[in-house]
Formats: structure tokens, sequence, C-alpha cells
């Protein structure tokens, strides 16, 4: 078969038709049949385009009939007053979603670190304090409309806030349990201009981008974690406490950046209750390791069955540890007596505040083997 120019030019053009056609690009209208919303919601007019008006207090709002997995969402906000502001998408129920969202109390300053945050919600657990490293700033209008751009694709988020040629956030891996779902709005704000292009990703590769700690071997991240127990408010771990000889283990392999994420396990706790983890640590001979230590919210250490290390991360309080009662490893470090040949270490670990984790790096794995 012979093919001429002209022939070759009209192919390409019914390409280019054929994918122009097979893009999707949905204009979600405001109007009140188009939405799931209860509670203190408006449809109005506002600077002179339909708009959705989520007053104080009002409930998520969501697009009617939607599943999305990969694409752009495009939109308009403006705040209503200083608090949170933002998005669930792959939203399945409050319990399991991706949420983006502004802190709107952050706008007109530009430096303010936290302005925007990536966090997914875990059984009913908002994992903000576990993952810290998704937030930024970002330029935020508090009396303007505010132009947010999110890209998903696969296991990759990338989101824009009034600058379209710089993203405020590139996530390497969506941290969340849902794959698909709709989109919902939430917080004291104005909604305009909702744009979705369903399975467009501009070039955003759908695989984890790499976990920077991966092959940093310091970390310790092979555990076995007991069942959760109940304990009262006050109340401190002894060893009275100690898992009994009978106890239920599981294993518990660390996430990216060193993380157990108790929370992913347990789920949200409804009042304050607490778990061991322990794991064995072979030592070639008598030497000492600094640790360095995350964790939220509260921590006792014990090594070879004798009390090492106590302390408190409890946001928004006094003692709360850098990064700002978040769960990192410069919350707190200590020297790690061990003696030559296997040393149990037992971590226990309470929490009644969203993410419950744990973060354990030495500073140097010379000499030391984890057998879990």
């Amino acid at each position: 078969m012979i093919y001429t120019k002209y022939s070759l030019t009209a192919g390409i053009l019914a390409l280019a038709l054929t994918s122009a056609l097979l893009a999707v690009e949905i204009r979600v209208p405001f109007l009140p049949d188009q939405w799931e919303a209860s509670g203190k919601v408006e449809f109005i007019t506002h600077k002179g385009v339909s708009a959705l008006r989520i007053a104080p207090g009002g409930e998520q709002v969501l697009v009617k009939d939607l599943q999305l997995t990969n694409g752009v969402i495009e939109f308009d906000l403006e705040p209503a007053r200083p608090g949170f502001v933002g998005l669930y998408f792959r939203f399945q129920s409050l319990n399991e979603n991706e949420c983006f969202y502004l802190r709107t109390a952050r706008a007109g300053d530009p430096t303010a670190p936290d302005a925007v945050q990536y966090a997914p919600l875990v059984k009913g657990v908002n994992l903000w304090d576990l993952l810290g490293h998704y937030q930024s700033s970002a330029i935020i209008h508090s009396n303007e409309w505010n132009h947010i751009k999110l890209i998903i694709s696969g296991a990759r988020l990338r989101a824009y806030v009034n600058e379209p040629s710089q993203p405020v956030l590139d996530v390497p891996r969506l941290e969340g349990d849902t794959t698909s779902g709709n989109v919902a709005f939430f917080g004291a704000a104005i909604i305009a201009n909702l744009v979705i292009r369903p399975d467009e990703v501009e070039g955003l590769e759908p695989t984890p981008g790499e976990d920077p700690t991966a092959t940093d071997a310091r970390f310790m991240r092979e555990w076995k974690v007991s069942e959760a127990f109940p304990l009262n408010k006050g109340r401190e771990l002894t060893d009275a406490d100690f898992p009994k000889p009978d106890a239920k283990w599981e294993p518990l392999v660390a996430e990216r950046r060193g993380l157990v994420n108790l929370s992913r396990l347990f789920g949200k706790s409804q009042s304050r209750r607490a778990v061991w983890l322990k794991t064995t640590l072979k030592s070639l001979q008598t030497q000492s390791k600094k640790v360095d230590l995350g964790w939220s919210d509260e921590v006792w250490v014990f090594i070879n069955g004798r009390l090492l290390y106590v302390d408190k991360n409890l946001y928004n309080q006094p003692i709360m540890k850098p990064p700002q009662g978040r769960c990192a490893p410069e919350n707190g470090s200590f020297l790690l007596p061990l003696r030559a040949g296997d040393n149990e270490l037992l971590i226990g670990v309470a929490n009644d505040f969203y993410g419950w984790a744990l973060i354990t790096r030495l500073d140097n794995a010379d000499g030391v083997e984890v057998i879990r």
C-alpha cells in the first residue's frame, strides 16, 4: 500500500478528532439537583458567576453521581473566614478519602510553611500529624478568588494554588486506602467554576515516587504489635503492664519514611488507648546507640525489661515536640544501651488525638541486626 501526503494528513486529522472526542470535560452546574448537600449550603451568584456558599458549620457537599479515579480538578474558592477549607477526592466516606486543604488563616503570608496540606483520612483518622512533609507555603487571598488545580494520577498528586506554572505540592505517594470516589468540598467558603477532566493527567506518572529513606538501614522497620488496650487518662505504663506470655502479636512493617502507622491498623481512637511494639536487636558487642524517635502522642521505651525513656508529644500543649507536635524523627532522642547478643526493645505508644505512629532511627546500624 502506498501512502500519499494527503492520506497521511487525513489520518492525522482523524486521530486528532478522535482524541478530541474522547476527551471529557465536566463543567459542574451550581444547581441544587447537581449536588448532594445538607446543612448550611446556598446556591448563589457571586461576583457575576454561579457559585456554592458553604456557611460556617456546613457539612461536606458532594458532586452528585461522580466517580473519579484519575484526572484534573479545577475550581475557584473564596474563603468566608479564616479556617480550614478544601476538598476530598476519591471520597468513599468521611472515614475513607484523600484530602487537600488550605489553612486560610495564612492568607497574605507567603512564608507560612503550612498554608496548604495533603492528608488522607484512613479508618476515620486524618493523618495530617503523621505527614507533615506534605504541606507547604502558598499565596492565598482572603477576599477574592483563589484558583486551585489538582492533578491526580495513580499514586501521585500535584497541586497548584494561584500559580499555573508552579505546583505548591508534588505528592510522590498518595497515602489513603481509596483508589476512586467522589469529589466533595468542606469549610466556610464560596466555590465556583468547577471543571473536572477525568483521566487527563498532563503527563504525571501514576507510579509512586521514591521513598527517600528506602535504602537507609538506620530505620527500624520490622516490629510486632500487640492488641490495643484502654489506658485511663493520666495513667503511665509500667512493667506491670507488660504483655502477658499468651498475648497475641501481629507483624507490622514500617511504611514510607520509616513510619510505623498504627492508625492504619487500628483506626480512630475514641479515648486514650495504647499498644506495645517489640523487636529484637542483635548486637555484635556491648555498645550504645543514639536513637532518634518520632511518636504520636505518648511513648514509654523499655530495653531488656528496664525503663529507659518516657516522653509526651501532645499537640498544642507546651510539651509538644518539634516540628509543631507532628510525628517526626526530630521529636526526641536517647542513648540505647545494648549488651552483646540479643536485646528486646519494647515500646508502649498511647494516643487519643488524630494520627497514631512511631518512627525509630539509629544514628548508625554498625554492628546491629534487627530481628523481629
